[in-house]
């Protein structure tokens, strides 16, 4: 696949505290990358160096083939940025909030207008178009905000915690509108606080810590990372639990004799599963509980980062 943005040894001080220690990645045209790490990680200062609003102060980055250090302004003219707040004017209202942006963008007033109208149906903005956005909600906010960084169609967005703040409802739409975009073909770069965010949209993740990239892979690449699934088998008697540890013994089965629950590692396809529960019903055990616990991002998380913080 054709690396739309590609990123090598890319450092950045402030004054002493070295954030970014020569970091690697690139993002396929057309899929989502997402960078996870602890606060003040760097994921951020990353994002202002990719949408040229800081210099790095090494490193190669490369955007649609265009060279950062060299042309600046023309990646700008192929990106759309969403920061951590929403960079909307409250005294205007969202039909004039991206209308005014698109003629920043140089579009002409009835180009502007007309991509308006396609961003407010959009993002479900058309019933709010008149209205001042200090009316707005914190979700219509973060759509119109998301909406604006479209307003000249770039082909590449960065998201840097898009949903921040937002309730869960919101925080669903925000993701739909999201997958939307990775439909259409748009290159997404996303930083993010919440994992099960990377989890449910991301193609590929990295993992920062210490300023450097310490993880990458797709989300089922890093979930194996903390091991395999788990089953849970929680029995009724101690006559009952004490069966099952016997005839599940190659197993290496774990146990919890207070909870009369036994727990195995089974293969992420499930191929274990079947002979395990065979093995139940021929010894006639009918269990109280059977639970299946799989790793999670936040499992990935705090295993690389061991729940560190990192000051920026």
């Amino acid at each position: 696949m054709q690396e739309i943005i590609k990123v090598r040894g890319l450092t950045k001080s402030y004054g002493d505290n070295q954030v970014l220690k020569g970091i690697d990645f690139e993002v396929h045209k057309g899929t989502m990358l997402a960078l996870l790490g602890p606060n003040g990680a760097g994921k951020t200062t990353t994002v202002k160096i990719l949408s040229t609003l800081l210099s790095p102060d090494q490193g190669e980055v490369t955007i649609a083939g265009i060279d950062l250090s060299r042309h600046p302004e023309q990646i700008r003219k192929v990106i759309g940025l969403t920061g951590q707040s929403a960079a909307v004017d409250e005294l205007l209202t969202g039909s004039e909030n991206l209308i005014m942006m698109g003629r920043l963008y140089q579009l002409s007033k009835e180009q502007a207008r007309q991509r308006a109208e396609e961003l407010l149906v959009d993002f479900d903005l058309v019933d709010a178009a008149k209205r001042k956005v200090k009316d707005y909600s914190g979700g219509m906010r973060r759509r119109l905000d998301l909406a604006i960084s479209l307003i000249a169609s770039p082909p590449i967005i960065f998201l840097d915690e898009p949903t921040t703040g937002l309730d869960p409802r919101s925080r669903q739409t925000m993701w739909q509108m999201i997958r939307l975009l990775l439909d259409s073909g748009t290159t997404i770069l996303l930083t993010t606080q919440y994992l099960e965010e990377a989890d449910q949209l991301a193609d590929q993740i990295i993992v920062i810590g210490g300023g450097k990239v310490i993880a990458r892979g797709t989300p089922e690449q890093l979930k194996a990372k903390v091991g395999q699934d788990r089953l849970e088998i929680r029995l009724k008697s101690i006559e009952d639990f004490e069966l099952v540890i016997s005839i599940l013994e190659k197993y290496s089965p774990t146990q919890d004799q207070d909870k009369l629950t036994v727990g195995i590692s089974i293969k992420g396809d499930g191929s274990d599963l079947k002979p395990i529960l065979d093995l139940l019903e021929y010894a006639r055990i009918s269990p109280a509980g059977i639970e299946i616990h799989r790793p999670t991002l936040d499992d990935v998380f705090l295993l690389l980062t061991n729940g560190e913080e990192v000051d920026e």
